[in-house]
């Protein structure tokens, strides 16, 4: 097995790893039984385990991304595209996590280890949701004039929003459902 296949087995097994235990109570002993690996063969990998969690918030927010592209790349109108790449990002980023009972120090260690990550992320999110909200009101499939703002604001909204609901304790299936919600309700206020 090549290296960066072990690679992907570690990172394979750690989130479960991490959400059974919580990021401060998981020992690298955890992640190597996890993988099926030795926590020898574990350390030519990754000096430790932030090293692990950072790798896997890494390429979570890598595959994530993708399948955020590929939905906004869809066809059909701009919001149901939108709301498409929402479910994407949530699913893919913050539900597990959310169902965690250590959801809430997973989120935190993501912030403390891997907020560049992070933050590069939602900022591309942001400026591809405002790209096309922008491609959707130059076509006339929405009016963003009408209420003085930006496709960019929108966005910003958007994001801040689902942002808002996971502090408030959205856990699960809740994050997309209510991310549908909101918007199913800025379809209906921008949608010509």
């Amino acid at each position: 097995m090549g290296s960066t296949e072990k690679t992907d087995q570690i990172l394979d097994a750690s989130l479960a790893v991490f959400c059974r235990y919580g990021f401060s109570k998981t020992t690298m002993k955890d992640l190597a039984e996890a993988a099926g690996i030795s926590r020898a063969s574990l350390y030519l990998h990754f000096s430790n385990k932030e090293d692990v969690f950072r790798a896997g918030s890494q390429r979570a927010h890598a595959t994530v991304m993708a399948d955020v592209e590929a939905m906004l790349k869809t066809d059909g109108p701009a919001i149901e595209r939108i709301n498409k790449a929402m479910t994407a990002y949530l699913q893919g980023l913050m539900e597990e996590i959310s169902a965690s009972p250590h959801g809430q120090e997973l989120f935190d260690s993501n912030l403390a280890l891997s907020k560049d990550i992070t933050q590069e992320s939602r900022q591309h999110l942001t400026n591809r949701i405002a790209e096309v909200l922008d491609e959707a009101a130059v076509a006339g499939e929405i009016a963003l004039d009408d209420l003085g703002t930006t496709p960019t604001d929108v966005a910003d909204l958007i994001l801040a929003t689902v942002e808002g609901t996971k502090a408030a304790g959205g856990a699960g299936g809740q994050l997309s459902e209510r991310s549908s919600l909101l918007m199913r309700i800025l379809g209906a206020a921008i949608s010509r």
